[in-house]
C-alpha cells in the first residue's frame, strides 16, 4: 500500500515537471514571436543596402555593416540644427509630460476614489468612455483650442494634451481605491490635511500604479511626433528630424531609416526594463496580488 503510494506520488511529481517544461516552453516560444519585430528591426539596420533591396528579404544579415548608422550620424550632422537639439526636445517632453501627467491623473484620481460629491459617477463615467477614443479623434478640436490660445509652435503645445489623458487617470483611481480608508482616517485623526494626506499617505503607497502610468506615458510622449503642432525647426522633437531625414530620398537613405528605427526604440525599452522590476518589486512589498 505504500508503496502504491510513493509510485502515484511520483507520476504526479513527473507529471508537475513536464507541465512546467511544456508550459515554460509554451511562454517562451511567445516571448520569442513578441520579440521578433525587434529583433528584425536590428538585423536590418545592419545589413548594406543590396540586403536590403533584396526580395524577398531574408531574416539574417550576409555581410553585417556599421554604414548604416554612420550615415544616419553624418546626414544628421548636416542639418541646420544640430542633432542633440532634437534629442533635448523630445527628452523634455517626455520627462516633463510624464511627471505633469502623473501628478495631475493622482490627485484627480484620488478624490474620485475616496471621496464622495455630487456628479462622481458621471465624471468617472465621461473618463471611461474617453478610453474608446484615440487621439487623433480629438486632434482637431485640440489644435482649434491651442491654436486660439496662441501656444502652436511651443513646448506647452506638445506637453499640455498629454497632461489630461484619461487612461493614466483610470489606473490611479482603479488602484487608489484599493488602498484602506482605516489609513486616510489615521492621518485625519492626527490633524492632517487633505494634500498631506495625498502626498504623505496616498502617493507612496501608489508606486505600482504611478510607474506603471510612468511607463505609458512616456513610450507615448517619446514617439509623438505631432507634424501640425510644431514648424519651428528648433522646437522639433527627435522623431521628427529622423523622419525628415530618411524622407529626403527613401531609397537611398533606407538604411539609414532601419538605424533611426532602432534608434527611436531603445529609450522605450530600456525605460521599460528599469521601471518594470521596481513595479514588481513595489507590487510585492505592498503585498498586493
Amino acid at each position: 500500500m505504500f508503496s502504491l503510494t510513493r509510485k502515484k506520488a511520483g507520476i504526479h511529481a513527473r507529471r508537475s515537471l513536464t507541465g512546467n517544461i511544456a508550459v515554460f516552453g509554451f511562454v517562451a516560444v511567445l516571448g520569442l514571436f513578441s520579440a521578433l519585430p525587434f529583433i528584425f528591426a536590428v538585423i536590418t539596420s545592419f545589413k548594406p543596402i543590396d540586403e536590403l533591396l533584396q526580395f524577398p528579404p531574408r531574416f539574417v544579415v550576409v555581410r553585417p555593416t556599421l554604414e548604416n548608422y554612420l550615415d544616419l550620424f553624418q546626414l544628421a550632422s548636416n542639418m541646420w540644427v544640430p542633432l542633440f537639439r532634437y534629442v533635448f526636445n523630445t527628452t523634455f517632453v517626455a520627462v516633463v509630460g510624464t511627471a505633469l501627467h502623473v501628478l495631475f491623473a493622482s490627485m484627480a484620481a484620488y478624490p474620485l476614489a475616496k471621496h464622495r460629491f455630487p456628479g462622481k459617477r458621471v465624471m468617472f463615467s465621461v473618463i471611461v468612455m474617453a478610453l474608446m477614443f484615440v487621439p487623433q479623434v480629438t486632434f482637431i478640436p485640440q489644435f482649434v483650442l491651442l491654436s486660439k490660445l496662441g501656444l502652436v509652435d511651443t513646448y506647452a503645445a506638445l506637453v499640455l494634451p498629454w497632461i489630461g489623458a484619461s487612461l493614466g487617470l483610470f489606473l490611479m483611481k482603479q488602484f487608489i481605491e484599493q488602498l484602506p480608508d482605516a489609513i486616510l482616517e489615521a492621518a485625519r485623526i492626527d490633524g492632517a490635511s487633505e494634500f498631506t494626506t495625498f502626498f504623505r499617505v496616498v502617493w507612496p503607497n501608489t508606486m505600482p500604479a504611478t510607474l506603471t502610468v510612468v511607463i505609458f506615458q512616456f513610450i507615448n510622449l517619446w514617439n509623438y511626433s505631432p507634424k501640425e503642432l510644431v514648424y519651428s525647426e528648433s522646437a522639433k522633437v527627435f522623431r521628427m528630424a529622423l523622419e525628415q531625414i530618411v524622407a529626403g530620398d527613401p531609397v537611398a537613405r533606407m538604411g539609414a531609416g532601419a538605424a533611426a528605427s532602432v534608434i527611436l526604440m531603445l529609450p522605450p525599452i530600456l525605460v521599460f526594463v528599469a521601471l518594470q522590476r521596481k513595479v514588481v518589486e513595489t507590487m510585492t512589498f505592498a503585498g498586493i496580488k
